[in-house]
């Protein structure tokens, strides 16, 4: 939503209609004109508009009342006219191309989800169906300007009567049937706590449609600005017109139209009041989340990654789990072990041996055949079926071949059995570190957070950040977006330390929060920067906040004004996080349909193995999803979080998401300036 571009284009246009209502009254300023402000700031319009009337003044005084002045003087203040009129249609035009393809996102989205309710669908066509017949006409009125020099006056003076002439077929019954089909007509009571105007409807639908986000990339609270915008637009050029019309009116000596067009700057004003009324009370109540759907296909190091050998199924026998080389136990007995040898060469001398700790052996049966996985991949089978029937994974081809591995009795008393357990290792193969340093937007060059993703880099995850300069009101200049390279050291390199520059998972320590971030009081912070921490054994989410002058578009002392901002609460703290379980979870990659988000605010979720009868317990889940997280058009943030999206059944994703900043509080009723 590049909600301020928008509004800063329409505070300088109240300028050029101004310019273009001091020529219709003839020299003279209307006593109680009623300026429409900038939706966002008042003062950025007092200044604009007084800048404005000073070189207004300048035209309109050398310019005498129409009624005592020749045809040829006409023929020139008309020109005057239209080049004013110029100048006001360039810029509707530039807001209208900047925001087009936002505003077609938007419009699509909402095709899609009332594909099936016709009452919506019927108030849609309807208003598509008004807003093409203003823009039509708004289009002929261009071309006059285009064509100026060779106009009959006849043309103009037909085209203005047609524009404001008080039938059903006008520019000012198409404006009322615009605003009567998206805000009903009720009272401005009724219409802040209904859902029946068309705005309300659209919000809501769009945020049970969860799909919607995937091609829209907008936040509801964008979505609800670029519909708000097309329409604000469009009534824009309905103003512009009826304006230019009751002002050629009045150049040809056809009357003098002061409180004609007094009353239709009044009706303009209301019903720009009301919209607004509406336009702030949805997007108060919108929600202001991005998150990155699946794609339409899952590529590794492209759209996911995976944290590799955390946990991961592991057979060995009884004997070579304990030092005395017996197999007096059960496989139930050893829950936290380790491979202490390899009895006579057996199967254990066919595997890469397990070098770190082993949990939850288990026995399942005693005899199985194994299928190794590639030397290449961090999976250490592809499946096991054993004898009695049971495949722990997707049984398939066989590439490296099968291996038969028994069970023995010892002495006649003692079975050595072979036992399923976990396997914690780490090694080259095991993937499993988190940085921990800070990573900040470049707050000197007035740069702020626009965007999130995770990256793998020398085998370590980083939460990498888009950065983008930032412009007044809340702008962003999109021309400065970039993602910020990460730091590309090495868990082994010199002055790197674990704990401090990177965290490292282990079965004692694997769990990460979820969280959503952000001052929840205060909305003069944006995000400038992301850190994990470790807060008991939980990995952490933190968000640098720093202070900004929304008008002038600049961080106030980043240095000084910026706070690191958390959710401190544990799972042993007296306000408790809930964990989310994830139990025999298959690979989330194999699901056919999409992820969902599944957690909320002050959860947690630990990595653990995949299941042990979908994927013989070879993956670590949740894997993460690497796909960029960004709005369109991007903005400054608000907050930022780390959510779980799956599908029950299946190990689904850790993603990172953005909290959009909050434009609800610069949305400005209009006042009339006497």
């Amino acid at each position: 939503m590049q909600l301020l571009h928008t509004q800063k284009k329409w505070a300088t246009l109240s300028v050029p209609l101004l310019l273009l209502l001091l020529l219709l009254i003839g020299g003279q300023p209307a006593p109680t004109a009623a300026l429409i402000e900038d939706v966002l700031d008042i003062i950025h319009v007092v200044k604009e508009v007084t800048t404005g009337v000073l070189k207004a003044w300048e035209i309109v005084q050398s310019s005498p009342l129409a009624a005592s002045i020749e045809f040829p003087l006409m023929r020139e203040k008309q020109r005057k006219v239209l080049q004013r009129l110029k100048m006001v249609s360039q810029q509707i035009d530039e807001t209208e191309a900047q925001h087009a393809q936002y505003v077609a996102l938007a419009i699509e989205s909402v095709n899609k989800f009332i594909s099936h309710n016709v009452p919506l669908m019927t108030k849609m066509n309807d208003i598509s169906d008004t807003m093409n017949r203003i823009s039509s006409r708004y289009q002929q009125m261009q071309s006059y300007e285009a064509h100026k020099d060779k106009l009959e006056m006849s043309t103009l003076i037909t085209f203005a009567e047609w524009t404001v002439s008080p039938n059903a077929h006008s520019v000012h019954h198409l404006m009322d049937r615009l605003h009567l089909t998206l805000l009903g007509n009720g009272n401005d009571e009724k219409l802040n706590s209904s859902s029946s105007n068309l705005l309300t409807q659209l919000a809501s639908n769009y945020e049970v449609s969860a799909d919607e986000m995937c091609s829209t990339r907008q936040s509801a609270q964008q979505f609800v600005y670029s519909l708000y915008t097309d329409v604000a637009l469009t009534e824009l050029k309905g103003y512009t017109m009826m304006e230019f019309s009751w002002m050629m009116l009045r150049v040809y000596g056809r009357g003098n139209y002061s409180q004609e067009a007094e009353l239709m700057r009044r009706d303009y004003e209301r019903r720009t009041e009301r919209t607004l009324k509406l336009l702030k009370e949805v997007m108060r109540r919108a929600d202001r989340i991005v998150w990155r759907c699946d794609p339409d296909k899952h590529v590794p190091q492209v759209t996911y990654d995976e944290v590799t050998r955390l946990l991961q199924g592991y057979i060995e026998n009884e004997v070579d789990l304990n030092s005395d080389e017996t197999c007096r136990e059960t496989c139930a007995f050893y829950q936290s072990t380790r491979s202490e040898g390899c009895f006579k060469n057996l199967y254990c001398s066919r595997q890469p041996k397990c070098t770190g700790k082993l949990y939850g052996c288990q026995f399942v049966d005693s005899d199985m055949w194994v299928c190794p996985a590639p030397l290449s991949s961090t999976r250490r089978y592809e499946y096991i079926e054993y004898e009695n029937g049971r495949v722990l994974g997707q049984r398939k081809n066989c590439v490296r071949g099968t291996t038969k591995v028994d069970s023995w009795w010892r002495y006649l008393l003692w079975h050595c059995s072979y036992c399923f357990c976990l396997c914690d290792e780490q090694g080259l193969k095991s993937d499993r570190f988190f940085n921990l340093r800070e990573s900040v937007s470049d707050v000197k060059q007035n740069k702020v957070i626009t965007g999130l993703r995770f990256l793998k880099k020398n085998r370590i995850f980083h939460l990498q950040i888009q950065e983008g300069q930032l412009l007044p009101r809340g702008a962003i200049n999109e021309s400065t977006l970039s993602w910020k390279p990460v730091d590309e050291y090495k868990i082994f390199d010199r002055n790197v330390a674990k704990g401090i520059d990177y965290h490292t998972l282990s079965y004692e320590s694997r769990s990460i929060d979820l969280d959503d971030i952000m001052k929840t009081d205060d909305n003069s912070f944006v995000v400038t920067g992301v850190r994990f921490r470790v807060l008991g054994a939980h990995l952490n989410l933190e968000a640098r906040l720093s202070e900004f002058d929304f008008k002038k578009g600049e961080l106030i002392q980043p240095e000084v004004n910026s706070v690191w901002q958390s959710n401190d609460n544990t799972d042993v703290s007296g306000e408790r996080r809930q964990k989310l379980l994830l139990y025999n979870a298959d690979v989330p990659t194999r699901t056919v349909v999409t992820s969902l988000p599944l957690s909320k605010h002050n959860q947690y979720i630990d990595f653990v193995n995949s299941g042990m009868d979908k994927d013989a317990a070879q993956s670590t889940v949740p894997f993460l999803d690497i796909q960029d997280v960004v709005s369109q058009p991007p903005v400054p943030l608000a907050g930022i979080g780390i959510y779980y999206k799956g599908r029950p059944g299946y190990g689904g994703f850790l993603a990172p998401k953005i909290i959009t900043y909050d434009f609800t509080p610069h949305v400005q009723l209009p006042k009339s300036i006497n």
